[in-house]
C-alpha cells in the first residue's frame, strides 16, 4: 500500500505548476519583437541609405539662367538642370557609408555595434546638414554645374528645386533613428563570435528564432539550419 501511493504521488510531479511558469517563461524570452529582429533592421537600414543615395541620381533642381549675363554662347542652355550628386557630393558618399554600417552591424560584436551604431548616426547627420544647406542656398549649390556648361562663375540664376532634396533629409534622419534601435534591439541577438558567447566554448547555442542571417551564418560553418 505504501508503495502504490508513492507511486500516485510521483505521477503528480510533472504536472507542477513551477514547470508550467517555466515553460511559459522560456516561451516568452524567447519571443523577439518585430522592431528588434536583425533581418528587419539591417533591412530598414539598407532601404533608407538606397534611399538617399538614390535620390542623388535624380535631379534636385533646374537652373533658369540670364541671356543677357550668359552672353550668346550659352543662350542655348537656359536651363540646366543639376543632379543631387553635383549640388551634394558628400550626401552620396555618407549613404554608402550608412550602408556599409547596416550591413557590418549583422555580423560585428557588441563593442563593433556601438561603432557602427555611432559611425551610421554620424553619416546620416552628414546627409542631412549637405541636404539642408541646398535647401537653404540652392544658388550657391548650382553654381559648381552652371559654370561647366556655361563657362561663367558667380553667373545669377532663377533656381527650382524638386521633391528630391527633401527626400535626402527625411532619408537621413529615418536611417539615424534606425540606427539607434540596433543597441537595444542587439540584446536579442544571439552572439556571432566566441568572445560574445555568455556561455563556454562547446556549449549549446541558445535555442531561439532563425532568421535569414542566421542562417547563413550556420550554412558557413558547415551546420544544417534545417
Amino acid at each position: 500500500m505504501p508503495d502504490s501511493g508513492a507511486a500516485a504521488g510521483n505521477q503528480h510531479q510533472p504536472g507542477k505548476p513551477g514547470d508550467a511558469g517555466n515553460a511559459g517563461g522560456s516561451a516568452t524570452s524567447r519571443a523577439v519583437p518585430v522592431w528588434a529582429r536583425k533581418s528587419t533592421l539591417v533591412l530598414l537600414v539598407t532601404l533608407l541609405a538606397l534611399a538617399a543615395f538614390g535620390s542623388t541620381t535624380q535631379t534636385w533642381m533646374t537652373a533658369t539662367l540670364d541671356p543677357n549675363q550668359v552672353g550668346q554662347a550659352a543662350a542655348t542652355q537656359n536651363a540646366i538642370q543639376v543632379q543631387g550628386s553635383k549640388a551634394a557630393t558628400t550626401v552620396t558618399a555618407l549613404a554608402l557609408v550608412a550602408l556599409a554600417g547596416g550591413l557590418a552591424a549583422a555580423i560585428a560584436g557588441r563593442i563593433a555595434r556601438w561603432v557602427i551604431t555611432a559611425i551610421i548616426v554620424l553619416a546620416s547627420a552628414g546627409v542631412v546638414a549637405a541636404a539642408a544647406t541646398v535647401l537653404a542656398d540652392p544658388l550657391a549649390a548650382a553654381q559648381g554645374t552652371i559654370a561647366g556648361a556655361t563657362g561663367v562663375s558667380g553667373s545669377q540664376a532663377h533656381v527650382e528645386l524638386t521633391a528630391f532634396p527633401v527626400l535626402a533629409v527625411v532619408a537621413g534622419c529615418l536611417l539615424a533613428l534606425a540606427a539607434l534601435l540596433i543597441l537595444p534591439a542587439s540584446r536579442y541577438w544571439k552572439a556571432r563570435t566566441k568572445y560574445d558567447a555568455p556561455g563556454a566554448a562547446g556549449s549549446p547555442a541558445a535555442v531561439g528564432p532563425v532568421d535569414e542571417i542566421d542562417s547563413w551564418d550556420r550554412l558557413s560553418r558547415g551546420e544544417d539550419p534545417t
